[in-house]
Order: C-alpha cells, then sequence, then structure tokens
C-alpha cells in the first residue's frame, strides 16, 4: 500500500492510500482514519460505502465523523465506489459505470472484468485493513444512498461478518426503482432473479440472523418516492420479522449535510456493538 495523503484529525491521522486490488483488477483508493487510540491497541473498524458520483474523499472531508470516531476509538475504513483506471468500462451519465459500481459481482460484459464491489467489500478490504492497521476483527458498516443499498446487503449477506449495520437514505428495493433496475440491468443482466442477491428487501426474508437494520431517512429527500422506497423495506422487515429501527427526519434532504447531522448517532450506535457485540443479533 503507498500512503498518499497523511493529516492531522482530532489526535489521530486521516490518510489515505492507494493498493492494487486483485478482486478489481486496478489500483484503488481508499481513505482510513486512524483514532488516537490505535497508537496503542487494536480498534474496531466502521466501513463506510459512499453513493452514487462519489470517491473516497465525500465522506472523509463532509461528513465530520472522525470527531467521533476518535471519541469511542473506532477506526473509520472509506473506500471508493468503483473500480477505476485505464481499461474499466464506464457508461455515459452519473448512475451506472465510474462512481456507480453498486456493491455488486457484475456478470455481464464488459462490466464482470473489473465490477466486483461486493467481493472487495466484503473480503479484500476488510483482509486487507486488518492486515495493514491495528485493527481487530470487530467490524460494523455504514453507508448513504447506493452505499447504503451496499451496507444493508453486504451485511445480510455475510451472517456473523459485522456487529452492526446502519444507513442514511438506502436504495432499500433496487430491483423496484430505476436506478437499481437501471444498474442491475447493465451488470448482472435480464434475469431479475439474480438481482434478488442484491436487493435488501429480498434478502431480509432468508437472512441467518437478526441484525437490526439502522436507517435514517431525510423526509425532504428528494429521492425519497421514486428510488429510495423506504416503506418497502418496513413492509419487508415486517413480514420476516427482521428487526428495523428507520427513522424519518422532517426537513431533511440527500445531502451530507443530514449525514453530518446524525452521523455522531450512527458511531455511538455501532461504537455499543462493537465494545460488546451485543448489535450482532440472534440466528433463525
Amino acid at each position: 500500500m503507498e500512503r498518499i495523503e497523511h493529516r492531522a484529525c482530532f489526535g489521530g491521522w486521516q490518510d489515505v492510500w492507494q493498493h492494487e486490488s486483485t478482486v478489481l483488477g486496478c489500483a484503488m483508493r481508499v481513505g482510513v482514519y486512524l483514532p488516537p487510540q490505535a497508537a496503542d491497541a487494536r480498534c474496531p473498524v466502521l466501513y463506510w460505502l459512499s453513493g452514487l458520483t462519489c470517491t473516497e474523499q465525500n465522506f472523509i472531508t463532509k461528513a465530520g465523523a472522525q470527531r467521533y470516531a476518535a471519541e469511542h476509538g473506532i477506526i473509520l475504513v472509506a473506500p471508493d465506489t468503483s473500480p477505476r483506471g485505464p481499461g474499466v468500462a464506464d457508461a455515459d451519465g452519473y448512475d451506472l459505470g465510474l462512481g456507480a459500481g453498486f456493491y455488486v459481482n457484475a456478470t455481464q460484459a464488459p462490466w464482470s472484468t473489473h465490477y466486483r464491489m461486493h467481493d472487495y467489500v466484503a473480503d479484500e478490504l476488510p483482509a486487507l485493513v486488518e492486515a495493514r492497521f491495528p485493527a481487530s476483527d470487530a467490524r460494523a458498516i455504514s453507508g448513504h444512498s447506493m452505499g447504503g443499498h451496499g451496507a444493508l446487503v453486504v451485511a445480510l449477506r455475510h451472517p456473523g461478518r459485522y456487529r452492526s449495520v446502519s444507513a442514511f437514505a438506502p436504495i432499500v428495493a433496487p430491483s423496484q426503482v430505476p436506478w437499481g433496475r437501471k444498474a442491475f440491468a447493465a451488470y448482472l443482466g435480464d434475469d431479475v432473479e439474480a438481482w434478488r442477491a442484491y436487493d435488501a428487501c429480498e434478502l431480509v426474508g432468508t437472512a441467518r440472523e437478526r441484525l437490526p437494520l439502522r436507517v435514517d431517512q431525510g423526509g425532504a429527500d428528494e429521492f425519497l418516492a421514486e428510488q429510495l422506497r423506504p416503506d418497502l423495506l418496513r413492509a419487508a422487515c415486517e413480514r420476516a420479522g427482521h428487526p428495523l429501527d428507520l427513522r424519518v427526519h422532517p426537513g431533511y434532504d440527500h445531502s451530507y449535510y443530514f449525514i453530518a447531522s446524525f452521523v455522531g448517532e450512527h458511531i455511538a450506535h455501532h461504537a455499543a456493538a462493537l465494545r460488546d457485540g451485543s448489535g450482532s443479533g440472534t440466528a433463525r
């Protein structure tokens, strides 16, 4: 790994690292915040998955999360949202291709060569982090919008891997909304059965542990009615008996002003689970 940014922040260090990804077949950048506690001991890790058009920079520069991570002694890991570089497929528009990996393992050409963000987030990145940094194997995961979708899906597909999961304004039913249908058709093909493996509303019905889902949604979010549809997640969780803490905040939109307003609460939520394991849920 090559460190390309290094800045003091709330007693710790906000770094950006670049590494060659075997899974994605390209160089990847990832933001890593080491709290002051990491100088003396291994710390738990909160993985953050960003949304459409983002890189590793959006969260580390806009959310203000380092302050709370320093308070609770949590390492923050924020990867890029897609593979990038020469030869990596792209498309017109902001919602497919670069910056829009959707955290799936693509099966269709030309995307399947590089777009395997699910395996990168779930397997390669944690292995790298736990080998390179003073990180324990206590993990949590969170994200925003497309990244909120990714966080929910990764946690639901890997029971026992994460102590807690949360999301800001996630795309909870990508199989049923325009953003998801466009991406899934391109990355996974026309067989809608293949889409179910990356749809949180589908996965809660067969989840093998009851890991509580924490979701915060802005009531004035411009994408609420057409793209996000938290009502579908509520209904799916009620049918499955899966624990869901869904909070809708009047007046808040889809921006990082919304994330910055509540990220401290999310980190405190994860800190409690990472500390004592109480958020790990029960097996079905």
